[in-house]
């Protein structure tokens, strides 16, 4: 199993131990990883901006660079959905390369509970967390159920964290509550987007949480922010850190 390893554009830049950390966990797994060196931003921060056709370019360099793998992960929800519901208006219904990299897409969580099966992780983290079910990966990759639904909840990130020796994940009171970022929705809405911060922070504070974690490390960002500028004694951790034992 060959997998291409897709790191978005800003953790590249900002959050490298998290991508360490993702390359760390699949490998540890025994998987055959590789980082196709010619990739790019998906283009979602200019979707986001209604520039949607100035992502062109990008989606057939996504699609060029990733088609020849049987698998490509990503450490981010918001990425991967931009991949699979995206990019379809730029190509024809029967482009072979991009209906492949659509179905073989996966962020990094959703592949190793669903494709990888893991069953166990050989690692402590002896803390209490907060899990952020961030909107993209909850709702449109289906990391968890959404509450909206009133069904039996499942949620793939904390049966992922729950393999972790020692920890304790913590019940929020809106536990897939979106947290305000929403790419340049937080530029464009700049009160509402930290109003929405603030609140999903403070549910965090109320469960006695000492770390918030994630899978998308937009939101997780998002939240740092907020935490730093308000002197908040809480610290934000990509969940691929824990998992990985990079911490």
């Amino acid at each position: 199993m060959k997998v291409g390893l897709f790191i978005p554009c800003f953790m590249n830049e900002l959050y490298p131990k998290s991508c360490m950390a993702t390359l760390k966990l699949l490998e540890k797994v025994g998987l055959d990883v590789e980082y196709p060196m010619d990739q790019t931003c998906c283009g979602q921060p200019m979707a986001n901006s209604g520039c949607s056709k100035d992502m062109k370019d990008l989606a057939y360099q996504f699609v060029e660079n990733f088609k020849s793998y049987d698998y490509i992960v990503a450490p981010s929800g918001s990425c991967v959905t931009m991949v699979k519901e995206h990019y379809e208006p730029f190509f024809e219904d029967d482009n072979t390369d991009y209906n492949k990299v659509k179905t073989s897409i996966y962020e990094v969580c959703e592949f190793l509970h669903d494709i990888v099966k893991i069953e166990s992780l050989d690692v402590s983290f002896p803390y209490r967390v907060g899990l952020h079910n961030s909107c993209h990966g909850h709702r449109a990759l289906g990391l968890g159920t959404p509450s909206e639904l009133n069904i039996q909840s499942n949620n793939k990130l904390k049966n992922l964290l729950n393999l972790v020796q020692d920890i304790d994940v913590v019940e929020l009171s809106r536990d897939d509550e979106c947290c305000g970022f929403g790419g340049t929705f937080c530029v464009t809405e700049e009160d509402i987007s930290v109003a929405m911060g603030k609140d999903r922070v403070n549910d965090h504070i109320n469960a006695k949480a000492e770390v918030i974690t994630g899978a998308d490390m937009s939101c997780l960002m998002h939240m740092q922010g907020i935490i730093k500028r308000d002197k908040k004694d809480l610290k934000v951790m990509h969940i691929t850190e824990i998992l990985a034992g990079e911490f």
